[in-house]
């Protein structure tokens, strides 16, 4: 399968488009057209075929819509993973309804963007998240941190907060930032093992269950 890490030799990121609405999917393949390093390599118009697609071209990159006909972007992220498929998952959506958001990157989502962003700041979050960093639409950022708020409760994330260590605390800022495992490790000259082991710890710490929802942790309480 792909990794999360880009080693294509070429530098190419190569993508897969999984979209029930082919004008939306020949208005992406034209945007990302326009970025050298990533390239369109197939188009999928619903989740069972989006996952058979992506099994056979192991793209480094996959973009999923939330509202599909044969099964939803959730379902076919589930479906993803449960396949062992190491892409890059970004969902690619109209759909700002926090069970959608919270759903799919507890499922394991890199990123989730929307539609009505300008296409511009679409291409620079998908070159973002080829370079492995996370991403989100800014105005989602709110809405994910009421719900860790909501679940988690502020006093709570205080006294919690006081027991990361300050390596913990150096990771999760970076986290905050974006940053994967590979590039926090080169930051702080250790090895992605290590950052790896923290990050678990981390969770653990937090009481969740993804960096996604680490890095919106982060921006809540230390931003």
């Amino acid at each position: 399968m792909a990794k999360s890490d880009m080693s294509n030799p070429t530098d190419i990121t190569t993508i897969l488009i999984i979209d029930d609405h082919p004008l939306f999917r020949k208005g992406v393949r034209n945007l990302i057209s326009m970025d050298q390093n990533l390239s369109v390599i197939g188009e999928a118009t619903g989740g069972k075929d989006g996952v058979e697609r992506a099994l056979e071209l192991i793209p480094d990159m996959i973009l999923i819509d939330i509202d599909m006909k044969d099964m939803s972007g959730i379902e076919t992220l589930e479906l993803l993973k449960s396949k062992k498929v190491e892409s890059i998952i970004v969902m690619l959506t109209v759909s700002d309804h926090e069970d959608n958001v919270i759903n799919a990157l507890r499922s394991g989502a890199d990123g989730y963007l929307l539609k009505d962003m300008e296409p511009e700041d679409i291409l620079d979050k998908i070159g973002k998240a080829a370079s492995g960093e996370t991403v989100i639409s800014e105005q989602l950022t709110t809405l994910l941190a009421k719900s860790l708020r909501n679940n988690n409760g502020s006093s709570k994330e205080k006294s919690v907060a006081d027991k990361l260590t300050s390596r913990e605390e150096e990771i999760i800022l970076l986290v905050m930032e974006g940053m994967s495992n590979k590039m926090i490790a080169r930051e702080l000259d250790i090895s992605d093992g290590t950052v790896k082991v923290h990050m678990k710890h981390i969770l653990k710490k937090l009481g969740l269950k993804t960096r996604v929802e680490a890095a919106i942790w982060a921006i809540k309480n230390y931003s």
